[in-house]
Protein backbone atom coordinates (compact mmCIF):
# COMPACT_ATOMS: atom_id res chain seq x y z
CA UNK A 1 0.00 0.00 0.00
CA UNK A 2 1.34 3.41 -0.84
CA UNK A 3 1.72 6.23 0.75
CA UNK A 4 -1.05 8.84 0.94
CA UNK A 5 -1.28 12.27 1.52
CA UNK A 6 -5.07 12.41 2.08
CA UNK A 7 -6.69 9.08 4.13
CA UNK A 8 -10.83 9.40 3.99
CA UNK A 9 -12.04 9.16 8.00
CA UNK A 10 -15.62 7.58 8.65
CA UNK A 11 -17.16 8.32 12.17
CA UNK A 12 -19.33 5.14 12.45
CA UNK A 13 -20.42 5.16 16.02
CA UNK A 14 -20.18 2.03 17.91
CA UNK A 15 -19.74 -0.51 14.42
CA UNK A 16 -16.51 0.93 13.65
CA UNK A 17 -15.10 -2.91 13.69
CA UNK A 18 -18.11 -4.56 12.27
CA UNK A 19 -17.90 -1.58 9.14
CA UNK A 20 -14.31 -2.83 8.72
CA UNK A 21 -14.66 -6.20 8.36
CA UNK A 22 -17.21 -5.91 5.78
CA UNK A 23 -15.33 -3.62 3.61
CA UNK A 24 -12.61 -5.93 3.85
CA UNK A 25 -14.47 -8.65 2.54
CA UNK A 26 -16.58 -6.89 0.50
CA UNK A 27 -13.90 -5.03 -1.96
CA UNK A 28 -10.88 -6.63 -3.93
CA UNK A 29 -7.59 -6.11 -2.81
CA UNK A 30 -8.92 -5.05 0.84
CA UNK A 31 -8.23 -6.23 4.14
CA UNK A 32 -8.65 -5.36 7.73
CA UNK A 33 -5.37 -4.09 9.09
CA UNK A 34 -5.68 -3.01 13.10
CA UNK A 35 -7.92 -2.27 15.56
CA UNK A 36 -6.78 0.65 18.21
CA UNK A 37 -8.73 1.71 21.59
CA UNK A 38 -8.14 5.13 22.46
CA UNK A 39 -8.81 5.48 26.21
CA UNK A 40 -10.35 7.90 28.08
CA UNK A 41 -11.52 10.36 25.33
CA UNK A 42 -14.72 12.37 25.83
CA UNK A 43 -16.83 10.07 24.53
CA UNK A 44 -15.35 7.52 26.38
CA UNK A 45 -12.88 4.58 25.12
CA UNK A 46 -12.86 5.45 20.87
CA UNK A 47 -12.11 2.63 18.33
CA UNK A 48 -9.89 3.28 15.74
CA UNK A 49 -10.03 1.01 12.63
CA UNK A 50 -7.61 0.90 9.78
CA UNK A 51 -8.86 -0.68 6.66
CA UNK A 52 -7.41 -0.72 3.39
CA UNK A 53 -9.86 -0.39 0.65
CA UNK A 54 -9.36 -1.53 -3.07
CA UNK A 55 -5.68 -0.77 -1.50
CA UNK A 56 -5.62 1.98 -0.15
CA UNK A 57 -6.04 3.25 3.51
CA UNK A 58 -9.50 4.35 5.18
CA UNK A 59 -9.63 4.94 8.95
CA UNK A 60 -12.81 4.66 10.57
CA UNK A 61 -13.68 5.69 13.98
CA UNK A 62 -16.10 4.00 16.39
CA UNK A 63 -16.38 7.47 18.85
CA UNK A 64 -20.21 7.22 20.25
CA UNK A 65 -23.05 9.05 18.70
CA UNK A 66 -22.32 12.36 17.10
CA UNK A 67 -24.56 12.95 13.46
CA UNK A 68 -26.69 11.31 11.21
CA UNK A 69 -24.60 9.96 7.90
CA UNK A 70 -25.51 12.01 4.41
CA UNK A 71 -24.56 11.39 1.02
CA UNK A 72 -22.41 15.03 1.14
CA UNK A 73 -18.80 13.17 1.16
CA UNK A 74 -19.37 9.65 -0.76
CA UNK A 75 -16.42 7.25 -2.55
CA UNK A 76 -16.35 6.50 -5.78
CA UNK A 77 -14.73 3.53 -6.59
CA UNK A 78 -13.97 2.30 -9.82
CA UNK A 79 -13.67 -1.15 -11.22
CA UNK A 80 -11.92 -2.97 -14.15
CA UNK A 81 -14.17 -6.12 -13.80
CA UNK A 82 -18.07 -6.31 -13.71
CA UNK A 83 -18.13 -9.42 -11.93
CA UNK A 84 -16.29 -7.67 -8.80
CA UNK A 85 -18.43 -5.03 -9.20
CA UNK A 86 -21.24 -7.18 -8.72
CA UNK A 87 -19.68 -8.91 -5.95
CA UNK A 88 -19.03 -5.29 -4.06
CA UNK A 89 -22.70 -4.01 -4.94
CA UNK A 90 -24.38 -7.19 -3.28
CA UNK A 91 -22.36 -6.94 0.15
CA UNK A 92 -22.55 -2.91 0.28
CA UNK A 93 -26.60 -2.95 -0.59
CA UNK A 94 -27.66 -5.75 2.33
CA UNK A 95 -29.53 -3.88 4.66
CA UNK A 96 -28.74 -0.83 2.50
CA UNK A 97 -30.55 2.02 0.80
CA UNK A 98 -29.93 2.05 -3.66
CA UNK A 99 -29.72 5.55 -4.44
CA UNK A 100 -29.27 4.74 -8.51
CA UNK A 101 -29.91 1.48 -9.33
CA UNK A 102 -27.13 -0.35 -10.66
CA UNK A 103 -27.65 0.10 -14.32
CA UNK A 104 -25.77 1.45 -18.15
CA UNK A 105 -25.70 5.61 -18.00
CA UNK A 106 -24.62 7.76 -20.13
CA UNK A 107 -21.40 8.13 -18.14
CA UNK A 108 -20.80 4.36 -17.60
CA UNK A 109 -22.21 0.99 -18.73
CA UNK A 110 -22.40 -0.31 -15.22
CA UNK A 111 -23.21 2.16 -12.03
CA UNK A 112 -24.34 2.40 -9.20
CA UNK A 113 -25.24 4.01 -6.03
CA UNK A 114 -25.79 2.67 -2.85
CA UNK A 115 -26.25 3.16 0.95
CA UNK A 116 -24.90 0.93 3.25
CA UNK A 117 -26.03 -0.03 6.34
CA UNK A 118 -24.05 2.15 8.15
CA UNK A 119 -25.37 5.13 6.06
CA UNK A 120 -21.96 5.23 4.18
CA UNK A 121 -22.40 6.21 0.40
CA UNK A 122 -20.80 4.32 -2.50
CA UNK A 123 -20.71 5.13 -5.74
CA UNK A 124 -19.79 2.03 -7.65
CA UNK A 125 -18.72 2.13 -10.99
CA UNK A 126 -17.21 -0.18 -14.47
CA UNK A 127 -14.13 2.09 -15.85
CA UNK A 128 -11.78 -0.46 -17.01
CA UNK A 129 -9.83 1.55 -18.92
CA UNK A 130 -9.83 4.75 -16.31
CA UNK A 131 -6.70 5.78 -15.28
CA UNK A 132 -8.14 6.96 -11.45
CA UNK A 133 -7.67 6.29 -7.54
CA UNK A 134 -9.52 3.16 -7.15
CA UNK A 135 -11.37 4.75 -4.68
CA UNK A 136 -12.02 8.08 -4.35
CA UNK A 137 -13.74 10.51 -1.93
CA UNK A 138 -16.43 12.54 -3.63
CA UNK A 139 -17.55 15.78 -2.42
CA UNK A 140 -20.82 17.33 -3.05
CA UNK A 141 -21.63 21.02 -2.63
CA UNK A 142 -25.40 21.82 -2.13
CA UNK A 143 -27.35 23.84 -0.40
CA UNK A 144 -25.24 27.30 0.93
CA UNK A 145 -22.35 25.92 -0.55
CA UNK A 146 -23.45 25.15 -3.82
CA UNK A 147 -21.64 26.55 -7.24
CA UNK A 148 -18.42 26.65 -4.92
CA UNK A 149 -17.31 23.18 -6.19
CA UNK A 150 -15.05 24.87 -9.16
CA UNK A 151 -13.56 27.69 -6.08
CA UNK A 152 -13.06 24.53 -3.04
CA UNK A 153 -11.11 22.41 -6.46
CA UNK A 154 -8.73 25.15 -6.62
CA UNK A 155 -8.14 26.32 -2.86
CA UNK A 156 -7.22 22.14 -2.16
CA UNK A 157 -5.12 21.87 -4.64
CA UNK A 158 -3.02 25.05 -3.83
CA UNK A 159 -2.71 22.81 -0.71
CA UNK A 160 0.23 21.37 -3.14
CA UNK A 161 1.00 19.59 -5.58
CA UNK A 162 -1.91 19.32 -7.61
CA UNK A 163 -4.07 19.32 -10.99
CA UNK A 164 -6.90 18.50 -12.49
CA UNK A 165 -7.10 15.49 -14.50
CA UNK A 166 -7.19 15.64 -18.29
CA UNK A 167 -10.66 14.21 -19.35
CA UNK A 168 -12.25 14.83 -16.33
CA UNK A 169 -14.12 17.52 -15.85
CA UNK A 170 -18.24 18.43 -16.44
CA UNK A 171 -20.03 21.49 -16.70
CA UNK A 172 -23.78 21.33 -16.29
CA UNK A 173 -25.23 22.70 -19.03
CA UNK A 174 -28.14 25.10 -19.94
CA UNK A 175 -31.62 24.25 -19.05
CA UNK A 176 -31.48 22.69 -16.07
CA UNK A 177 -34.33 23.13 -13.33
CA UNK A 178 -31.85 24.09 -10.39
CA UNK A 179 -28.20 23.87 -11.47
CA UNK A 180 -26.98 27.28 -13.11
CA UNK A 181 -25.33 26.70 -16.40
CA UNK A 182 -21.72 26.81 -16.11
CA UNK A 183 -21.08 25.35 -12.77
CA UNK A 184 -19.05 21.90 -12.14
CA UNK A 185 -21.16 18.71 -12.62
CA UNK A 186 -17.92 16.66 -11.61
CA UNK A 187 -14.68 17.30 -11.68
CA UNK A 188 -11.55 15.03 -10.41
CA UNK A 189 -8.21 16.77 -9.33
CA UNK A 190 -5.03 15.44 -7.37
CA UNK A 191 -3.43 17.12 -4.69
CA UNK A 192 -0.10 16.09 -3.80
CA UNK A 193 -0.47 12.31 -5.73
CA UNK A 194 -3.87 11.89 -3.92
CA UNK A 195 -7.26 12.27 -5.90
CA UNK A 196 -10.58 14.26 -4.96
CA UNK A 197 -13.72 14.74 -6.58
CA UNK A 198 -16.43 17.84 -6.71
CA UNK A 199 -19.50 18.16 -7.57
CA UNK A 200 -22.36 20.87 -7.75
CA UNK A 201 -25.64 20.28 -7.04
CA UNK A 202 -28.24 22.87 -6.22
CA UNK A 203 -31.43 20.58 -5.72
CA UNK A 204 -32.57 20.87 -2.09
CA UNK A 205 -31.02 17.79 -1.10
CA UNK A 206 -31.42 19.10 2.68
CA UNK A 207 -27.98 17.92 3.53
CA UNK A 208 -24.59 19.60 4.11
CA UNK A 209 -21.10 18.74 5.00
CA UNK A 210 -20.56 17.21 8.68
CA UNK A 211 -18.09 15.30 11.01
CA UNK A 212 -19.24 11.75 10.09
CA UNK A 213 -17.06 11.89 7.31
CA UNK A 214 -13.48 13.68 7.46
CA UNK A 215 -10.09 14.02 5.46
CA UNK A 216 -7.17 13.05 7.36
CA UNK A 217 -4.42 15.59 5.87
CA UNK A 218 -1.03 13.44 6.52
CA UNK A 219 1.74 15.93 7.23
CA UNK A 220 5.45 14.81 7.11
CA UNK A 221 6.58 17.87 9.40
CA UNK A 222 5.28 20.18 12.01
CA UNK A 223 5.92 22.69 9.10
CA UNK A 224 3.85 20.78 6.84
CA UNK A 225 0.83 20.35 9.36
CA UNK A 226 1.46 24.32 10.17
CA UNK A 227 1.17 25.19 6.29
CA UNK A 228 -2.02 22.77 5.92
CA UNK A 229 -3.71 24.23 9.05
CA UNK A 230 -3.15 27.59 8.28
CA UNK A 231 -4.41 26.98 4.57
CA UNK A 232 -7.47 25.41 5.78
CA UNK A 233 -9.00 26.60 8.60
CA UNK A 234 -11.79 28.76 8.83
CA UNK A 235 -13.44 28.43 12.14
CA UNK A 236 -11.46 28.47 14.78
CA UNK A 237 -14.59 27.05 17.37
CA UNK A 238 -14.21 23.84 15.18
CA UNK A 239 -10.17 23.29 16.04
CA UNK A 240 -9.80 20.75 18.20
CA UNK A 241 -7.52 17.75 18.34
CA UNK A 242 -6.14 18.55 14.98
CA UNK A 243 -9.38 18.49 13.28
CA UNK A 244 -10.57 21.78 11.60
CA UNK A 245 -13.61 23.17 9.60
CA UNK A 246 -13.12 24.59 6.32
CA UNK A 247 -14.34 27.58 4.30
CA UNK A 248 -17.06 25.64 2.98
CA UNK A 249 -17.82 23.30 5.93
CA UNK A 250 -15.71 20.27 5.37
CA UNK A 251 -14.09 18.91 8.87
CA UNK A 252 -10.38 17.77 8.31
CA UNK A 253 -7.56 16.58 10.26
CA UNK A 254 -4.28 17.60 10.26
CA UNK A 255 -1.81 15.19 11.67
CA UNK A 256 1.90 13.83 11.70
CA UNK A 257 2.30 10.99 9.24
CA UNK A 258 4.02 9.43 11.62
CA UNK A 259 0.75 9.18 14.14
CA UNK A 260 -0.56 5.60 12.83
CA UNK A 261 2.36 4.30 13.72
CA UNK A 262 2.51 5.42 17.30
CA UNK A 263 -0.90 4.25 18.12
CA UNK A 264 -0.24 1.23 16.64
CA UNK A 265 2.67 0.70 18.48
CA UNK A 266 1.59 2.05 21.78
CA UNK A 267 0.48 0.11 24.53
CA UNK A 268 -2.67 0.91 26.69
CA UNK A 269 -0.79 3.25 29.05
CA UNK A 270 0.89 4.79 26.23
CA UNK A 271 -2.08 5.43 24.27
CA UNK A 272 -3.35 7.04 27.76
CA UNK A 273 -0.82 9.50 27.86
CA UNK A 274 -1.47 10.43 24.31
CA UNK A 275 -4.82 11.13 24.43
CA UNK A 276 -4.31 13.34 27.64
CA UNK A 277 -1.11 14.98 25.35
CA UNK A 278 -3.36 15.64 21.92
CA UNK A 279 -7.04 16.23 24.25
CA UNK A 280 -6.10 20.19 24.67
CA UNK A 281 -4.66 20.84 21.82
CA UNK A 282 -5.96 22.43 18.75
CA UNK A 283 -3.23 22.14 15.84
CA UNK A 284 -1.59 19.15 16.97
CA UNK A 285 2.32 19.74 17.83
CA UNK A 286 4.44 16.53 16.35
CA UNK A 287 7.55 16.88 18.95
CA UNK A 288 4.84 16.91 22.04
CA UNK A 289 3.08 13.89 20.83
CA UNK A 290 6.70 11.92 20.26
CA UNK A 291 7.36 12.77 23.58
CA UNK A 292 3.96 11.48 24.96
CA UNK A 293 4.89 8.24 24.01
CA UNK A 294 8.67 6.94 24.03
CA UNK A 295 9.64 3.11 22.74
CA UNK A 296 12.38 1.19 24.43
Amino acid sequence: MNWQRIVPHIWLEEKAVEAGRLYAEAFPDSQFLSHIVLPDTPSGDAEVVNVEICGQLFQLLGGGPLHAHNPSISYMVSFSDKKELDRSWEKLQEDGQIMMPLDAYPFSERFGWVQDKYGVSWQLMYAPHAEVQRVTPALMFTGEQAGKAEEAAAHYMALGGGEMMEGHFMRHGSGMEFDEEGTIAYARFSVDGSQLVVMDSAYPHGFSFNEMHSLIYQGASQEELDRAWEHLSADPKAEQCGWLKDRYGVSWQVVPVEMNDIMERADHEQLRQLVQVFLPMKKLDVDEIKKAVSFS
